[in-house]
Formats: structure tokens, C-alpha cells, sequence
């Protein structure tokens, strides 16, 4: 679990696509490598990874075809990524709760910096996932927890203030660009009960059939 605050944005010093995955190695610096294990969760661009290799501050992660068919980082196109250390219990909660499974790649349709103040973004989500976002609601973009804007049917608008493209890669990004998105799971699971509940309640509502 992570809470979708990045903690830094490490380089990307390798990545070597060999059959069925990507290995990437990345250097920490080293305020993150305080009980880093082999098998430790790392949130990498928003996708939850396991740690395969530690030489000094290069730590290795291996990309498995999966992960590649669901996100970004098949081909990904920046030198450098977003990422944050599993949370730990007593950990203060700044944003969401999130898991590092991702939902999908949503399209940047535009950006828009009307001042030195922030950044506004528009992603297009791909369906079933935009169903799940509200305005005001979460979102988790690259790893970073975000509250959503605006809603303009499966276009959704989210803010990023100075200090969260300074400490993120968001200010890689341009339109057309993909970024991995994950809705909120809890959002999730309250919107399908709540779909299945009026549903079940239409059909015993409606008359049988002969």
C-alpha cells in the first residue's frame, strides 16, 4: 500500500527488454534506502514493483509482460520516474489509500497553464474505469494522489500545484502523451453495490414474464 505521495524522482540508469519483461534498474537516492530489502514493494510510475536487485543505490525491478500490457512502462519514453516506498503502520496519511495496481493508461487530451499558480490536465479514461470518478473524488496519476476537478463525460481535469510538478514527472508530459491511472477503490466497490442493488431491485419490480 502507498498513500500517493512521491518521494522522489529516480533516473533511469538501465533498462534491458529481455523475453517477456523489462528490466529496469533506477538510482535511489540514498534518504530511500534505509531497510530496503530484495522483494520490497516500490511504486514505480504508479505500478507496484518488487525489488530484484541492490548494488549500492541502483535497485533493480522487473516490468513481467503484464504489467507492460497494462501500463506505460512498455514504452516508456523519459529518462527518470516517479517513485514512493511502501507505507509503513503509523505512517501519516497526506493522501490516499493506494495499491499500486494499476487500472489502466489514460490519454493527456490537453494542458493548460494559465499562470506561474498551477497546472490544469485533462486525461481521457477509457471505460469501464471513468464511471468510477466523481468530481472531488481521488484519482492516482503516475503514483501521485490527485483530486479530481472537473468532469466533462470521460475527460476528467486535475490540478497540479508548483510543488507537485517540482517533485513529480508531470512536467515531462504533453498531450498525447499516456499516463497509469488507478481509481479509488473504494469508490469502485461503492458504485458496483450500489449498481447491483438497483438493478436486483428493478427486476423484482418488473412483472414476470409468461
Amino acid at each position: 500500500m502507498y498513500m500517493g505521495l512521491v518521494q522522489a524522482v529516480a533516473p533511469i540508469v538501465a533498462s534491458e527488454r529481455v523475453p517477456g519483461r523489462i528490466a529496469l534498474t533506477l538510482a535511489f537516492p540514498d534518504r530511500l534506502m534505509s531497510g530496503l530489502v530484495l522483494g520490497a514493494s516500490v511504486s514505480v510510475e504508479g505500478v507496484c514493483l518488487s525489488v530484484t536487485s541492490i548494488d549500492g543505490n541502483r535497485v533493480g525491478f522487473d516490468a513481467t509482460k503484464g504489467t507492460l500490457d497494462t501500463t506505460s512502462l512498455g514504452d516508456f519514453a523519459f529518462d527518470r520516474v516517479n517513485i514512493e516506498r511502501s507505507a509503513k503502520l503509523g505512517d501519516e496519511i497526506g493522501g490516499h489509500l493506494v495499491a499500486g495496481h494499476v487500472s489502466g493508461t489514460a490519454t493527456i487530451v490537453g494542458i493548460d497553464t494559465v499562470s506561474d499558480d498551477h497546472m490544469w490536465m485533462k486525461l481521457r479514461l477509457p471505460m469501464p474505469w471513468a464511471r468510477y470518478v466523481f468530481p472531488r473524488g481521488f484519482l492516482a496519476v503516475n503514483g501521485c494522489s490527485l483530486t479530481v476537478a472537473e468532469v466533462e463525460g470521460d475527460v476528467f481535469t486535475i490540478n497540479l500545484i508548483p510543488e507537485t510538478i517540482r517533485q513529480t514527472t508531470f512536467g515531462l508530459y504533453r498531450v498525447g502523451d499516456k499516463v497509469n491511472f488507478e481509481v479509488d477503490q473504494q469508490t469502485m466497490v461503492m458504485v458496483e453495490v450500489v449498481e447491483r442493488a438497483v438493478t436486483a431491485t428493478l427486476e423484482r419490480l418488473m412483472p414476470a414474464r409468461l
